[in-house]
């Protein structure tokens, strides 16, 4: 069965999304996302980001396959990505409209706002051992600049849970680091169960972060939003920043917000149309 797609990027981290809403199972299985991720033998893409009919009261469901056919819990670009996306299928104007989304890390409310930016209220951050999850600390306990042993070197690491695991290290030089080797290292650590993303922090300045990630189930990619999200709450948490700040990324930056008025974080950033297809 032929079925059309539309591929969309968030700073470079792209996606294949697909009109799945008659139906809440997704339109392909892990093995076949894998296939259409390829890069030299299908289309190519970070991960496959299905729109499902809503649940509990929600507008829409959010699932997605990364390039390996794992199944993260939520995405911050391909949040966006996936609003871009309704408000293209619906043939509205992509100005103030707003999703709330059911993902499998709770509902996430993406906004889009008259200057082409998508503004996504990602919810609170959760900062314990056992919500991230992790074996570093207690399960009650919060994972502060905790000592990490990776790869023969000593690393002080932050976790925070933004719905998926992150663990975020502030380093002197992000573009030192070698992505490739000491990433699939942490990813697999055995203190994080559910595995890990991994985030590598450059504060510039207490309201500029530089940021390179190696994310769980898709390796390097040009951004990451939830990635962001959990580095601005690790550089808030261990004094290094602002509870606002610019997360510059390879692909580009995002504007992301810890509020002090609700909690909750906040993130600002684009979602692009490349192309549509089918296959």
């Amino acid at each position: 069965m032929a079925i059309e797609f539309t591929k969309y990027h968030g700073l470079g981290n792209d996606f294949i999304l697909i009109d799945n809403r008659a139906s809440a199972t997704p339109l392909l299985t892990p093995e076949k996302a894998i296939e259409w991720c390829d890069r030299h033998f299908g289309i190519g893409a970070d991960g496959v980001i299905f729109a499902l009919p809503g649940k509990n009261g929600t507008d829409y469901t959010m699932r997605i396959f990364n390039s390996d056919g794992s199944e993260p819990e939520m995405c911050g670009n391909g949040i966006r990505c996936l609003a871009a996306f309704l408000a293209d299928l619906e043939g509205i104007s992509r100005t103030q409209d707003k999703y709330r989304i059911h993902t499998l890390a709770g509902t996430i409310t993406p906004q889009l706002t008259p200057d082409g930016q998508i503004k996504v209220d990602m919810g609170l951050p959760h900062l314990l051992a056992g919500e991230i999850p992790t074996t570093l600390g207690e399960a009650d306990a919060k994972v502060i600049n905790q000592p990490l042993e990776v790869a023969g070197q000593t690393w002080e690491v932050t976790c925070v849970s933004m719905g998926n695991p992150h663990c975020i290290t502030f380093v002197e030089d992000v573009a030192a680091i070698s992505l490739e080797t000491i990433g699939p290292k942490f990813e697999h650590h055995s203190v994080f169960p559910q595995r890990t993303n991994t985030e590598f922090i450059q504060v510039v300045s207490r309201d500029y972060l530089k940021m390179r990630v190696w994310e769980r189930g898709a390796g390097i990619t040009l951004a990451c939003g939830t990635g962001a999200c959990a580095s601005l709450v690790a550089g808030v948490l261990t004094g290094k920043c602002d509870r606002a700040a610019t997360v510059e990324l390879p692909g580009g930056c995002l504007e992301i917000e810890w509020s002090e008025i609700d909690d909750r974080i906040y993130m600002t950033g684009p979602a692009e149309r490349v192309f549509k297809g089918t296959a």
